[in-house]
Formats: structure tokens, sequence, C-alpha cells
């Protein structure tokens, strides 16, 4: 089983990519035959700027974006999607929101065809996502931060996908260390057998 741990922070140094290499950690640590593969964005050097060319190759006046198709066929590959990223502004960093915006796209990740049914494209694919604050639990309860970021990320993203999302969970870099174990213990649970999503449902076929 394979997961794909996507990070988007400049800094290697950072807490999040210190809690994605305790995710992979967790990963291979609960089976020998899981992997995982960690999509460093910022090291990548990933594009996030929606252009005029996405647009037409959403509108189907040209032909697939390389560097898309790119990050498609990697997402195929894997088992489960983990998103490690620290929150700006209450919510993902520009560069991830970019990825998203860039690559879930329409007839891959959901067909939208105008009509009274919208297909979810992305079922087989069980997500995971680990959010890392600066500020305290208190704040985002008292104003209802991490609701809103639910309500955005996991519902008006992935479930629009049709993406289960197993994990939603929000460390505090106030703790490093307990940020970390965090990570790992999720990467354990990952390809838990009531994690898995089967592939039966898996819609690949454009």
């Amino acid at each position: 089983m394979l997961a794909l741990i996507v990070i988007a922070h400049p800094n290697p140094k950072s807490l999040t990519h210190g809690i994605a290499s305790q995710v992979a950690k967790g990963v291979s640590a609960a089976d020998e035959d899981n992997t995982s593969e960690i999509a460093d964005l910022a090291a990548e050097g990933f594009d996030p700027c929606f252009t005029a060319q996405d647009i037409s190759m959403a509108n189907g006046e040209i032909d697939p974006i390389p560097d898309i198709i790119a990050e498609q066929e990697r997402i195929s590959r894997a088992d489960a999607l983990v998103l490690v990223y620290p929150i700006y502004w209450w919510s993902f960093p520009a560069l991830l929101k970019g990825w998203i915006d860039r690559v879930f796209t329409n007839g891959w990740a959901y067909d939208d065809t105008s009509s009274d049914r919208l297909i979810k494209k992305m079922q087989h694919l069980p997500v995971h996502i680990v959010a890392i604050a600066g500020s305290d639990m208190r704040t985002y309860a008292r104003h209802g931060y991490f609701g809103a970021m639910k309500t955005q990320i996991d519902h008006g993203i992935f479930d629009y996908c049709g993406a289960p999302v197993l994990t939603s969970e929000l460390l505090f870099m106030s703790d490093p260390d307990a940020c970390l174990k965090t990570g790992k213990l999720i990467g354990q649970k990952i390809f838990a057998p009531h994690s898995v999503v089967p592939k039966s449902y898996n819609n690949k076929g454009t």
C-alpha cells in the first residue's frame, strides 16, 4: 500500500517536514509492505498559479498540461492521500491551494456535466488531513476556525470529489514533540483495516 504525503512548506527543517517524515515512518512501521512517497511541492517547484491555460484545459480546448498529468498520475498510484501543512490565514498555504486548484480538475476528480447529477470520481482514495496551527485550541474554538476549515476543506473539496476524509487532525506547534508523536501514530493507522476504501470504487477511467 502506498501513501502519498503532500507537504507545502518552503523550509525543509520545518515542523511540517518533520511531521510528514514521522507519518512516513508510521506507515512503514505498521507493515513492512507499506510504502510512502513525499511530494514536497516547494522543493519540486510546483507552480500553483491557475492561469488561462488551465481554464483552456478544463474546457477541453487544449491537450492536458504535462505537469498536471504528472500530479494526477502520482495521486492515482496512491492508496491514500495525506496532506501535511501549516495553517496560513485559517486555511491552506497558497501553494497547496493552488495544487488543489490545478490538479483536481473536472473530468478527473469529478464530472460536472451541468446535469442533475455530479459524478464523484475519487471515492477510492481515503484522505488524511494534518493541519499545524500556530495558535491554541482556545482560539480555534472561540472563533470557530477549525469548524470553518473542515467545512471548506473536508466537505467543500474532498466530499465534493467523493474522497472520504478519514483523518482531520489539528496539531499545535507549541508542543512539537506531541506533534511528531501524533504524526507517527497517524501514519501507523492509515492502512488499518477500517481505514482502507476498497479499490473497486476506483474511477480512473479518464
